[in-house]
C-alpha cells in the first residue's frame, strides 16, 4: 500500500476532493468488514467488494501523489535574501560581518548563482552594520538554509597592539523568497445560492434568480453579486471577488510566517547564541550543532564552504537535531 497519508492533505485544495472520496471508501470498507461478521452468508460478496475498494483506494493514493509529490520530496525556493548584521564586538564585529557576506557571495559564484546587493549600511571604521543581498540559483536555499544563526570569530584585531585575542559576533539570516502562487478552488468547497435580485432595474430583475451568493466552506468567506443582468455574469463576478479575498488571505498568512521566520532567525547577536566559531589563531572552524571542526580558515573565508554545508545536510538527513558543544 502507498505510504502517503491522505488525512494529512485534507485541507489541501488540490486534492481535497480525492481525500473525501478516500474517506468514503474507508467507511465502505468498514461496513463490508462488519457485514461479514454479522452475516457470514454475505462473506464472498463482501470480500469481493473489499478487494474493489482496496484497488480504488490505491488508485486514489497514486493520483494524490502525482499532484502533491512524494511525501519525502520538498520543493525548495531558488531565491533567497542573505542578511548579515554586526553583533557584539564593536568595529571588529562589522568587519567580520562583511567577511561573512563575502564568503557566501564567493560561494554563490562557484555555484553559478546570481547575486546583487539590496541594501548596505556601513560601519564608521569599515565593515557592515547590516547588509542584505539577493541570491538566485538552483538549490541556493537548500544549501544555505543551515547558515542562519550567530557566527563567532576569535582573533587578534589589526588594531590590537598588545596581541590580545578578541571575540566578536555577526548574525546571518537566510530568508527564502517564495513565488506568489495561483489560487485554485475545489468546486466541492463551494456553496452556491441563487436568488432574485433585490434592486431596481427592469421588468425581469425580480422574476429571475440572477443574484448569486457563494460561500467558501473551508474559510467561511461569503461573497455576493447582483449587479449584472445574468446569473452567469453575477457568478463570474462573485468568483472573482472570492479569488481576490482568498489570495489576500494567503498573502497575509505568508507575510506573517516570513516575518516570524526572520524574527526567529536573526536573534540578538549575543555571543551565547553562537552556531559556529571561527578561531583564527588555531586555524579551526567549529560548528557547535554537529560538533565538527575544519581547518584552513583562509580558504573557507574565500568561499570554500562546501564541506561544511555537506556535513550539515548529512546530519539533517540522518540524525536530525544535535546539541551545541560546550563553550570553548
Amino acid at each position: 500500500m502507498n505510504s502517503l497519508n491522505p488525512l494529512e492533505y485534507a485541507d489541501d485544495h488540490r486534492v481535497g476532493y480525492l481525500v473525501e472520496e478516500w474517506k468514503r471508501l474507508t467507511q465502505s470498507e468498514k461496513d463490508a468488514a462488519e457485514l461479514i461478521e454479522v452475516d457470514p452468508t454475505m462473506k464472498e460478496l463482501a470480500e469481493k467488494e473489499l478487494q474493489e475498494i482496496e484497488e480504488r483506494k490505491e488508485q486514489l493514493l497514486l493520483d494524490m501523489e502525482k499532484i502533491v509529490g512524494s511525501p519525502n520530496e520538498r520543493e525548495w525556493p531558488n531565491e533567497i535574501v542573505l542578511e548579515v548584521r554586526a553583533g557584539v564586538g564593536g568595529d571588529e564585529a562589522g568587519l567580520f560581518a562583511e567577511e561573512l557576506a563575502r564568503m557566501y557571495l564567493r560561494y554563490a559564484e562557484t555555484q553559478g548563482w546570481a547575486h546583487k546587493a539590496l541594501d548596505e549600511s556601513r560601519a564608521t571604521m569599515g565593515g557592515y552594520k547590516e547588509a542584505q543581498f539577493e541570491i538566485k540559483g538552483q538549490d541556493c536555499y537548500k544549501q544555505l538554509r543551515f547558515e542562519t544563526g550567530v557566527h563567532r570569530v576569535q582573533r587578534v584585531p589589526a588594531t590590537e597592539r598588545q596581541g590580545r585575542i578578541h571575540t566578536s559576533t555577526a548574525s546571518v539570516a537566510i530568508l527564502p523568497i517564495y513565488k506568489r502562487t495561483k489560487i485554485e478552488i475545489n468546486p466541492t468547497d463551494l456553496e452556491v445560492e441563487f436568488s432574485r435580485s433585490g434592486g431596481a432595474g427592469g421588468q425581469n430583475v425580480n422574476k429571475v434568480e440572477t443574484a448569486v451568493r457563494i460561500v467558501h466552506k473551508p474559510t467561511g468567506i461569503d461573497v455576493r453579486c447582483q449587479s449584472e443582468r445574468s446569473q452567469a455574469q453575477n457568478r463570474e463576478r462573485a468568483m472573482t471577488q472570492l479569488m481576490s479575498r482568498l489570495q489576500q488571505m494567503k498573502d497575509e498568512a505568508e507575510d506573517r510566517a516570513r516575518a516570524d521566520d526572520r524574527k526567529q532567525q536573526v536573534g540578538t547577536g549575543d555571543r551565547s547564541e553562537k552556531i559556529r566559531t571561527y578561531n583564527f589563531p588555531q586555524d579551526r572552524i567549529t560548528d557547535h550543532r554537529i560538533k565538527q571542526s575544519w581547518s584552513n580558515i583562509e580558504a573557507t573565508m574565500n568561499g570554500r564552504i562546501g564541506d561544511i554545508l555537506t556535513a550539515l545536510d548529512k546530519v539533517e538527513s540522518g540524525e536530525k537535531a544535535v546539541g551545541e558543544s560546550e563553550e570553548e
